[in-house]
């Protein structure tokens, strides 16, 4: 099924169907549709290994975010914790958690840092963002940082596998064409990740890069993608 959305928003399509692949073509955004995504036993498959994955990985893991959690308050002042607040499936806001990277003021110093933004689009991305914490580099550099975001994934508002989340902020810029990656439950990891995210500098080829996620999604396809997030993860391959 094809539609163009110079006609009918978004919301509609995103709520009732699941996106196949999509093109921009002139002001228009055409999209095809595949029922993938509403098969239940898939879908159920998916939320079982989240939250048996999730909550194993923080039973498992409970002494590291001690260590963490001791390292980050002990190096800066501020919280343990930055409350990220983002938008989910269907453009739902959420709040989830990571522990933080960044000097306590980070958010009110970012005006002072847009010049430098290396990504084209409404996101942000700074490969040496002076906001960053000796301890959140480190952390940062095997992705220890978004631990805490498991809990979002049992919780439900998240998923390991998914298209990254937009800040708020973020997600009140992008165009209907970009609103569709959020069409399923976002992720702590994507294609995007594992797909060389430090050399993709326009947002929109990321977008692209989560649409072909959702296209082609298959639980053999999120485990291919857990397996590679987690060899880039013992690379250190983060910043």
């Amino acid at each position: 099924m094809v539609c163009g959305y110079g006609e009918f928003p978004v919301e509609v399509f995103t709520s009732i169907m699941h996106v196949k692949s999509a093109e921009e073509i002139g002001a228009f955004s055409l999209v095809s549709f595949s029922p993938a995504w509403g098969s239940g036993n898939k879908v159920a498959f998916k939320r079982c290994v989240d939250i048996v994955v999730s909550a194993t990985a923080m039973i498992v893991l409970w002494p590291l975010f001690l260590v963490l959690a001791i390292a980050v308050k002990l190096s800066s002042s501020g919280p343990v914790f930055y409350r990220w607040n983002v938008m989910g499936k269907d453009g739902e806001p959420f709040t989830s958690y990571k522990f933080r990277s960044m000097c306590p003021n980070a958010d009110e110093l970012k005006a002072q840092l847009e010049a430098l933004n290396e990504m084209s689009g409404p996101v942000f991305k700074l490969t040496n963002d002076p906001r960053v914490t000796a301890v959140g580099k480190r952390m940062r550099r095997y992705s220890l940082d978004e631990l805490p975001q498991l809990y979002s994934v049992l919780k439900g508002d998240m998923s390991l596998v998914g298209p990254r989340p937009p800040l708020v902020s973020e997600y009140v810029r992008f165009t209907e064409y970009q609103k569709q990656k959020l069409a399923v439950k976002p992720g702590i990891t994507c294609l995007w990740q594992v797909s060389g995210r430090n050399d993709v500098k326009n947002f929109d080829d990321w977008v692209k890069l989560d649409l072909e996620y959702i296209r082609r999604w298959t639980p053999m396809l999120d485990i291919k993608i857990l397996v590679k997030t987690a060899s880039e993860v013992f690379g250190g391959s983060g910043k």
